[in-house]
């Protein structure tokens, strides 16, 4: 079967899911609870772990472990947007009923991104060598970076689209129904739902830009990047809801990013004077992910 045939039936899978989750799941807007959150993103997590089965059967234990990693690092730095989602919604006070709407689109546009940006970088990588070292320095910066800013306050007014849309874009004061535009007076207005959405596009974009490059630290395989960081990017919105209250809880989590930012990136610099098993890349992955999370809760944040 010709490689592309793989990413066709795959795309048409997660359409399929996206199609199943607007029609029906979002048929009548509401309030996600925790308990229903929970067990979406279960269901999202044994999808990807299903499909993980499928690559190991068909593809090895190598592919498979690849998959298994890829998609831990690509949710595990995912986490780091719900944090951000939080303050977004909380400055625009977005009502709860509207949320599931704004994450499932700005959700769809992520993943379109992502695979352009995915089909890019796997190119660039395999014409131009040097580019993976890059990333490496990239990725190493990054991870200090975010150690250093952990407690920086982000300011979505000052975001451009913010400021570009509140000056050229006609648009309601308000939230109009759950709607993105609307027609009043004769004109097509854009609502504060819309500009929520921009907020949300543009945030990932920013977030692509740290995670897409952690992935080739583990494999240059561009169907094994883009399906984990589709299954990734798909268990995020039902991830939010579930964690919502819980999210400032995990003020360690950040650290745990970092490192693996820093160690994924240091693993991409010496690949090619030392390979790191991907199954010691994924344990070290794993395990940083479990110190932050369990620390996080053995000594909660001072108030």
């Amino acid at each position: 079967m010709h490689p592309a045939i793989h990413f066709v039936w795959f795309t048409f899978l997660i359409i399929g899911i996206l199609l199943f989750d607007l029609l029906v799941v979002q048929k009548k807007q509401h309030t996600v609870e925790a308990r229903e959150a929970v067990l979406w993103t279960l269901f999202y997590v044994s999808l990807a772990l299903l499909f993980n089965v499928g690559i190991f059967v068909t593809r090895g234990q190598d592919a498979g472990l690849k998959f298994l990693t890829g998609y831990l690092i690509e949710y595990s730095l995912s986490v780091d947007n719900l944090f951000v989602f939080l303050l977004i919604f909380s400055y625009f006070k977005v009502p709860s009923h509207y949320q599931h709407r704004v994450l499932f689109w700005g959700i769809v546009g992520a993943q379109v991104m992502r695979a352009i940006f995915i089909l890019a970088g796997v190119a660039l990588i395999h014409k131009f060598h040097w580019i993976i070292y890059v990333f490496g320095v990239f990725l190493v910066y990054t991870g200090f970076k975010l150690i250093k800013e952990k407690d920086k306050e982000i300011h979505p007014e000052k975001n451009p689209i913010v400021k570009l849309c509140s000056k050229y874009l006609p648009m309601t004061s308000g939230y109009v129904e759950g709607k993105f535009f609307v027609k009043q007076g004769g004109k097509r207005l854009a609502t504060l739902l819309f500009l929520v959405l921009l907020v949300i596009e543009t945030t990932d974009v920013v977030f692509a830009v740290d995670s897409i490059p952690a992935i080739f630290g583990i494999t240059l395989d561009p169907f094994i990047v883009y399906t984990s960081n589709m299954f990734a990017i798909l268990g995020l919105r039902s991830l939010y809801f579930a964690l919502a209250a819980a999210m400032r809880k995990f003020h360690y989590l950040t650290y745990g990013l970092s490192f693996i930012l820093v160690f994924i990136g240091t693993k991409m610099l010496i690949a090619d004077f030392y390979h790191i098993p991907v199954g010691i890349a994924l344990g070290v992955v794993a395990g940083i992910l479990s110190v932050s999370v369990v620390t996080s809760i053995l000594k909660p944040a001072e108030k």
